[in-house]
């Protein structure tokens, strides 16, 4: 009965690994393994990942993110000045960091800025909005999400083709982000900044070596250098310099990929199966990819529908927009759900409301914007 209890628990922790698993097992059954499977795996896509991953905890354990976001809010005066400050942190900083780390760094710190003002009333918009703005600005760059850098390395696309595709939908969430801050309740009201001097524990040696470590992972996603040689170096340098941040990379999130390459290479090998599906997606790549993230998120769909479709253009595009809807069709969404949920557990409700009224409304408007740049 307690295995039973651990594996339940487990599935409920995360329940997109368990299904990526669940199918990658059960499809082995109906393509046994043999030499072919090493041929399924995207490895450039996963190092290149597991590398930024990495870097992105080292700056996050020398405080390079509180302390950006300590020096610009500690600048605004009002409440929609603030809460733009907010926001667009998570616009823009998703875009590098990806929108994960946005919302795990920028989500705590607004929570903490309001309270410290006496302006909780504020945080469910702010957070709606953060998130949201995680999700649309990260859709900008390769290295913005996992399904982006998936997406880049193995569609052939070049930088200014990427960018070409994503840039109406990310200048119209701009837009729509900036109407969002301008009805928060009370935007013209001053700020009272109660919060205390906080110090702050770095090292600049660490910082600089992290730095020169990013620039080399984007060079890396740009194809000028050998994903192996970006990988090695991460490698060697946090093993040097500390080793406790090789731990720290989302270790799940490259296990969910490996499942889902395992089920979806067997599946492109059963001939009924691929031509069926293939038949399906065909033209249908920008909506069946947003219909897919809002039941399985939008990573899953990018791989699952990625390997029956060589439109990625529309599949890049269907997979981001796709991250609004649901709660559940962007695995950052979540983040911030179980961020607000541990400090109001009796508002969980409310936000869920308005997170899914909002974030249809962004929807909508993105669907309208592929409508309209066709």
């Amino acid at each position: 009965m307690k295995h039973f209890d651990k594996l339940f628990n487990f599935i409920r922790k995360d329940p997109i690994l368990s299904a990526a698993w669940f199918l990658a097992i059960i499809s082995a059954f109906v393509v046994l393994p043999d030499r072919n499977y090493a041929d399924y795996f995207d490895f450039r896509s996963l190092g290149i990942l597991w590398g930024l991953m990495v870097i992105i905890s080292g700056f996050a354990d020398n405080s390079l993110f509180e302390m950006a976001a300590d020096t610009i809010c500690a600048r605004a005066k009002s409440v929609w000045q603030l809460s733009a400050m907010l926001v667009f942190l998570c616009f823009f900083s998703g875009m590098l960091i990806t929108n994960d780390v946005a919302l795990i760094t920028f989500v705590p710190f607004a929570i903490m800025i309001y309270k410290s003002c006496g302006r909780e009333d504020l945080i469910i918009p702010v957070v709606i909005l953060q998130t949201i703005a995680a999700n649309m600005g990260s859709m900008l760059t390769p290295i913005g999400n996992p399904q982006n850098l998936f997406i880049y390395g193995t569609s052939g696309l070049s930088l200014s083709e990427f960018i070409k595709v994503m840039l109406p939908y990310s200048s119209a969430s701009f837009i729509l982000l900036i109407a969002g801050i301008f009805i928060v309740p009370g935007r013209f009201d001053a700020i009272k900044h109660n919060r205390k001097i906080k110090i702050f524990i770095f090292s600049k040696k660490q910082l600089l070596i992290y730095s020169i470590l990013f620039l080399t992972a984007i060079i890396t996603v740009l194809r000028l250098i050998p994903w192996y040689g970006f990988v090695a170096a991460v490698f060697i340098s946090c093993l040097v310099m500390n080793k406790k941040v090789l731990m720290k990379a989302d270790y799940q999130l490259l296990m969910t990929f490996l499942g889902f390459f395992i089920f979806t290479g067997n599946m492109g090998r059963v001939e009924v199966f691929r031509d069926f599906l293939s038949k399906i997606v065909k033209g249908r790549e920008f909506g069946l990819s947003i219909v897919i993230s809002q039941f399985i998120s939008n990573l899953p769909a990018t791989l699952l529908l990625s390997g029956f479709s060589n439109d990625y253009s529309s599949i890049l595009a269907g997979v981001n927009v796709g991250g609004l809807g649901t709660l559940i069709a962007s695995m950052a969404s979540l983040i911030s759900y179980k961020i607000f949920a541990n400090e109001y557990k009796d508002k969980k409700g409310r936000y869920l409301i308005f997170f899914t009224l909002i974030s249809l409304i962004f929807l909508g408007a993105m669907i309208l914007v592929h409508i309209l740049s066709k």
